[in-house]
């Protein structure tokens, strides 16, 4: 038991601004395990998204509240999955190599792609978003962050890190092969969330499952396989596309 705790507060340091590091083990064996727990840490990121959602609530209006929620999760994770859609927007945007596009997404400053693909899903998360139940939109906070953060570790099962040969890249130590009971466990932690939507919901990991298999296709055919950036890309890709799904499912339901 203490150390799936160590291996939670290694994930929760690695994923968050949380301030566990002391609490933590880095080693790069620990690191594997601890992708196990990325979609448990999606629990605690949706879960204080949806309570700033509800407390901010009590003072203002749902659409002020909606976006001191998202700026919440955005604080608590040091914009960790935001950057990485950035650097991977402007890398695939502007590189025509694998390698003037890997040199491109490990540049910090952000470019034209980058800002545009940042505030259109940040505009498009929160559209979507601020148009459901206001009842049902903590539990959608929680399982989007859940779900969306499982989807991305799916990768480690099926794809090849693309930095293997690049010994200063900072997410190798997280990026290799799951094996299948730690998969399992990601799983577990990433679908419980839908529960609290209702099983028709369930109904969103068909088109989350398309676009993991496409996005996985092209990343393999551009750059032979993720990085961290692309990780934290498809993490984003998959959240928003788990809001619309949603949002369609409830659309029809009440058609």
């Amino acid at each position: 038991m203490r150390n799936e705790l160590i291996l939670l507060f290694t994930a929760l340091s690695y994923y968050s601004t949380i301030p566990l590091y002391n609490f933590g083990d880095f080693s790069p064996a620990a690191m594997k395990k601890a992708n196990r727990y990325f979609p448990l840490v999606g629990w605690i990121v949706g879960g204080f998204a949806a309570l700033v959602f509800i407390l901010a609530g009590l003072v203002f209006p749902n659409s002020i509240a909606l976006l001191l929620s998202m700026v919440s999760t955005i604080a608590l994770t040091g914009a960790f999955h935001e950057d990485g859609l950035a650097d991977s927007v402007d890398g695939f945007g502007g590189g025509y190599t694998k390698e003037k596009i890997l040199e491109i997404m490990k540049d910090s400053r952000i470019g034209t792609y980058g800002a545009i693909a940042l505030v259109s899903f940040l505009a498009l998360k929160y559209a979507f978003l601020y148009e459901m139940d206001t009842v049902m939109l903590p539990f959608v906070l929680i399982a989007g962050h859940s779900i969306s953060r499982f989807m991305a570790v799916t990768f480690l099962i099926t794809y090849t890190y693309a930095r293997q040969n690049d010994a200063t890249s900072r997410s190798s130590s997280v990026s290799q092969k799951m094996s299948m009971p730690e998969l399992i466990v990601a799983g577990v932690f990433g679908f419980a969330p839908i529960f609290l939507l209702g099983l028709k919901y369930f109904l969103v990991l068909i088109p989350l499952f398309i676009i993991r298999q496409v996005v996985g296709h092209y990343l393999n055919k551009r750059i032979g396989g993720f990085t961290g950036d692309t990780l934290g890309a498809f993490q984003q890709i998959t959240e928003l596309a788990f809001y619309v799904s949603v949002y369609l499912i409830a659309l029809w339901t009440f058609i």
